[in-house]
């Protein structure tokens, strides 16, 4: 075991500061890129999960909301005609406005309230009005545009006209349960699943057939259609697949494998000009708090030793090599404040995704932070170097 590494080992109470420091400075950044990329992903979690091997978008999309996704009808036949497709299904969708519809019992409790307010005592109502976002499925077993964790019974209940289903964290939102009747745009549907696993924090999403959404009167039957999903038979050819669909698209499409398209729309997020500020002044504060705290920690704890290091040099040891041992105790610290931070991380998200907020971390983005906790750890053990002049050897006779 190096010197540095016990050191860090056996006195690691006066590291705990630069350890904590770094830590934090982990997850200030990993933190708010996975909410944000989290936000993301809950507007495109029906389609992650979906048996789509493939998306098909607009030749100038960048990502399915960045760009135009859409392309025209008759390219359906196109793709159909790869000898591969064995489905094609264009994604639908639409939104409006949802209000719950209270009981009887509800209605009574909302007039009590009305009263106690009347005479100033206040109340809270149960009445709910969103603006929700409509996603559709083909409710069939096994079709393309089904997700994978979507059971027979629940595509059995919303092939039941206007049926819905809602995620289990907008219910409390949106004031409803399953069973109960509500109001999309003026319209009676009704909740018939509940499902799990696709949370979305700024807008509730409603997932339906596209026969309820046809007699909704918001199906596009037009000359253009959403993006296009497709199976093919080998999954595992989808990228030679899609290759090989813009080769015959010639430019009027592109096809992506559903990873593609995954990095692209998380990408998509991370680009976009606000948060790119906010994610640089979180870094900048990060790098900051982090070299101050983890260079005075460093600094102290070298200080705290400086006998033991002009013990060193009196045996002989030379200055570089006592400075090797301060950048090895650095690059320990930065290691296990990367450690540290990943911990940190993954109960914060444990917490969010219990109170139904999304997140997501690309494993680019922790390598990254991983690497710059190291950079800060580097840094301040350079910045602390100098202390080492204080260890002079004739200060052991004193």
């Amino acid at each position: 075991m190096s010197l540095a590494l016990a050191t860090l080992l056996y006195e690691w109470r006066r590291y705990m500061a630069a350890v904590v420091a770094l830590a934090f400075s982990g997850l200030l950044i990993l933190a708010q890129v996975g909410i944000f990329v989290g936000i993301g992903k809950g507007f495109t979690a029906q389609i992650d999960r979906a048996r789509a091997d493939i998306m098909v978008l607009g030749p100038g999309a960048k990502a399915l909301f960045g760009g135009p996704s859409g392309l025209p009808r008759r390219m359906i036949p196109l793709v159909y005609s790869h000898p591969e497709v064995t489905q094609v299904a264009p994604l639908d969708g639409s939104g409006g406005r949802f209000q719950n519809i209270l009981s009887p019992e509800q209605q009574a409790k909302e007039e009590a309230r009305a009263k106690r307010a009347g005479k100033g005592k206040g109340g809270g109502s149960a009445r709910k009005s969103e603006f929700v976002n409509v996603t559709v499925i083909d409710a069939i077993p096994g079709y393309v545009t089904v997700p994978t964790d979507y059971t027979q019974s629940m595509i059995e209940a919303l092939r039941r006209p206007y049926a819905v289903a809602i995620d289990e964290t907008a219910l409390k939102r949106l004031g409803v349960k399953k069973g109960d009747k509500a109001l999309y745009n003026g319209k009676t549907v009704y909740v018939a699943v509940v499902t799990k696993g696709y949370p979305n924090i700024i807008q509730p999403t409603l997932v339906m057939s596209r026969d309820t959404l046809r007699m909704l009167g918001e199906a596009d039957t037009g000359q253009r259609v959403g993006p296009l999903m497709v199976e093919i038979q080998d999954p595992s050819r989808a990228e030679i697949v899609a290759a090989q669909l813009n080769k015959k698209a010639d430019g009027k499409f592109r096809a992506w494998t559903r990873q593609e398209l995954a990095d692209a729309n998380a990408n998509a997020m991370l680009d976009d000009q606000i948060i790119g500020i906010i994610l640089g002044f979180s870094a900048f504060l990060g790098l900051l708090i982090g070299v101050i705290i983890t260079w005075q920690t460093l600094r102290g704890a070298i200080m705290a030793n400086i006998k033991e290091f002009a013990s060193l040099r009196a045996l002989g040891v030379s200055m570089g090599d006592l400075r090797n041992i301060v950048m090895e105790l650095s690059f320990w610290v930065g290691i296990v404040g990367v450690v540290a931070a990943g911990l940190l991380t993954w109960l914060v998200s444990l917490i969010a995704v219990a109170g139904g907020v999304p997140m997501y971390f690309p494993p680019t983005l922790i390598i990254v932070v991983a690497g710059f906790l190291v950079i800060i750890a580097m840094v301040s053990g350079f910045l602390s170097l100098g202390i080492l002049k204080n260890s002079q050897p004739a200060d052991l006779l004193r």
